[in-house]
Formats: structure tokens, sequence, C-alpha cells
């Protein structure tokens, strides 16, 4: 394995995913790493056609952009410690695709994912997002729960 100069961190705003954070974090001190944090917003695309009320799937998907950029800089101004080099990105697609093709494009030399959410809270980024980003990523995964 090569060393850890750049570690992927998918997030969907939940404390679940400032636990994994704050993981990475540790890794990143020890390794002397950087993070980048991403977020992405679902493509509405495969509900074009349906009969949806205003607003328009464009406006939907643009302003779920913008709030997802807002909580972005929010999540990050709470929860990354100074001194840790980092970037962040709000992407929008498929989100094991778009982390997978985001961590290549980067050169991430690792992916950090929370692998569920806990008992009695709604399932969010987790689960079946993280088995498919283990399957298809071309770099080590480290995941874990982030409810222990």
């Amino acid at each position: 394995m090569n060393d850890i100069k750049k570690i992927l961190v998918p997030t969907d705003f939940s404390e679940h995913s400032n636990r994994v954070l704050q993981s990475a974090i540790m890794i990143a001190r020890k390794f002397d790493a950087a993070i980048e944090v991403v977020f992405v917003v679902e493509s509405l695309d495969a509900y074009a056609g349906f009969a949806i009320p205003h607003p328009p799937l464009e406006t939907l998907e643009k302003e779920l952009f913008e709030r997802a950029k807002r909580k972005m800089t929010e999540f990050l101004e709470e929860n990354m410690e100074k001194g840790i080099p980092h970037a962040s990105a709000v992407l929008k697609g498929n989100a094991p695709k778009e982390i997978v093709r985001h961590a290549e494009a980067k050169g991430c030399d690792m992916i950090m994912i929370g692998t569920r959410t806990c008992k009695g809270v709604e399932k969010t980024l987790f689960g079946s997002v993280t088995d498919r980003v283990i399957k298809t990523a071309n770099c080590p995964v480290l995941s874990m729960n982030p409810c222990v």
C-alpha cells in the first residue's frame, strides 16, 4: 500500500458522518495527510417525464445543490479541525459512482466511509452506497460503524 496523503470522506452532514470525519482527521494527523470531504446530490433525471408539481426538476435540483454547498460550509466550520489541510466538493449524480470518480480525479489514497446508521435512525448515506463504493473503488476503502 502506498503512503496515505489524501483521504476522501463522503458525508451526509449527519452526526454519524461527523464521527467518520473525526476518525479520518485522526488518521490524517498520523500520516500528515489532507482530507477531501464530498457530498453527492442525487440526480433527479430519473424522474423526468413524471407529473411533478412546481417547481420544475431543474429548479429543485439547483436549490438542492445550493443548499448542499451551504450545508458543507457549515459542516466543515463546525467539525473540521484547524491545521488539517482539506478541501470539499458538492457533486451531482449517482452517489457511489461520483464518490469513486472524485477519489480517482483528486488522487485520493483512501476513502473513509461509514457502514450503516444506528438503530432507530433512518438510513441515509451509508449501507448500499458504502457497499458499492467498496466494490468499485480503485483505492483502499476503510469503512467504519459510526455508531460505536
